[in-house]
């Protein structure tokens, strides 16, 4: 990926003059070096700024990047999302290991003064390793740590000693989901406001009246999540998927299983997993399985047709990992998702 993004950084200096920042999502049908260039790479960044923006005094110019839909994880910068990071006043990126991209992107940024924003770093020690839970299938990529972890036994003395270092140090893998939690949307909003009151001083009154409105809006809807959990007669969630919604089951104490972790690339569940969460599904009494967006619902089907009952229902929470452009011209906004989210969550814990 490295290499990609030097090849690609060396296309862009050669044949571009580096103009300022265009944006298949802009607020305004025209560009220009007196406006506003803020580019986020995901859905929530971007509904976050908007709503801090409001009416837009500025006449600010907003990026998506992640506009069709692709997911965070196998996301690739073109060379045209390369040159609006390089020359935008504001970007706003996750910051885990789908992101190692940015930081040789911002090598070649043009405006010095940019406010660069990274989530994980914002929250700090609030952030949440990614974690196996019992029954969980381990992917390839554990495999891999494993695979490393024997070849270091063959290591000696010094080299050795160094290697473990090394792997200890870099075998943290931090789960990027952050903003599935709406007490990290609400901390969120409230730095990327004041970064932007920072750089639109002429603007600021106005940015932090609408942040504080807000906020407000994210502090209500985590308090109908608290009741909801607390009102509820089950306390576990169960997923035939991936489980990106960590972050927010630990905000309300709920207990979750899952085929695979936030993060997996895996997409076959081993007769072990199936087995082991259609046993829970019964033992827990649990009458739903969950799933996260998507139109494969495959696992989940086959946990069902391996319980007793066979007749749970499936239901799915949405991680906004798959948001277009579309989906937000057509009025889908973090807040909107999220209170359906409840919604099914209500469901799930009846």
């Amino acid at each position: 990926m490295k290499k990609y993004i030097s090849v690609l950084l060396a296309a862009i200096m050669m044949v571009c003059g580096l103009s300022a920042c265009g944006s298949v999502n802009d607020t305004s049908a025209k560009s220009g070096d007196d406006k506003l260039q803020i580019v986020t790479t995901i859905f929530p960044e971007y509904d976050w700024v908007m709503n801090i923006l409001g009416d837009n005094p500025a006449n600010a110019e907003v990026t998506m990047l992640l506009d069709n839909g692709v997911d965070l994880h196998s996301y690739q910068p073109t060379a045209d999302d390369i040159l609006k990071i390089s020359t935008c006043d504001m970007f706003i990126f996750v910051g885990g290991e789908s992101d190692e991209w940015v930081e040789d992107a911002l090598k070649e940024a043009t405006n010095k003064d940019m406010a660069v924003i990274n989530l994980l770093e914002v929250l700090g020690d609030s952030i949440k390793e990614e974690e196996m839970v019992e029954g969980m299938q381990e992917s390839e990529h554990e495999h891999e740590h494993e695979g490393a972890d024997a070849d270091e036994h063959e290591l000696e003395g010094a080299d050795a000693d160094e290697h473990e270092h090394e792997h200890e140090a870099g075998e943290a893998e931090y789960d990027e989901h952050v903003w599935l939690s709406l007490r990290n949307a609400a901390t969120l909003t409230d730095c990327i406001s004041k970064e932007l009151q920072r750089i639109d001083a002429a603007n600021a009154s106005v940015y932090k009246t609408n942040t504080d409105a807000y906020i407000s809006k994210l502090n209500d809807l985590d308090k109908q999540y608290s009741d909801a959990v607390s009102a509820a007669s089950v306390k576990t969630i169960l997923f035939g998927d991936r489980f990106p919604f960590r972050y927010l089951t630990d905000d309300y104490g709920l207990t979750y299983y899952a085929a695979f972790a936030g993060c997996s690339a895996e997409t076959e569940a081993s007769f072990e997993t199936i087995t082991f969460l259609a046993g829970k599904v019964d033992e827990l009494s649990l009458h739903a399985v969950m799933t996260i967006e998507g139109n494969d619902h495959r696992i989940a089907e086959t946990i069902i047709q391996n319980t007793a009952s066979k007749d749970q229902q499936i239901l799915t929470m949405d991680s906004m990992q798959s948001a277009t452009s579309k989906d937000v011209t057509a009025g889908t906004t973090y807040l909107s998702v999220m209170e359906k989210n409840l919604s099914v969550l209500k469901e799930g814990l009846k």
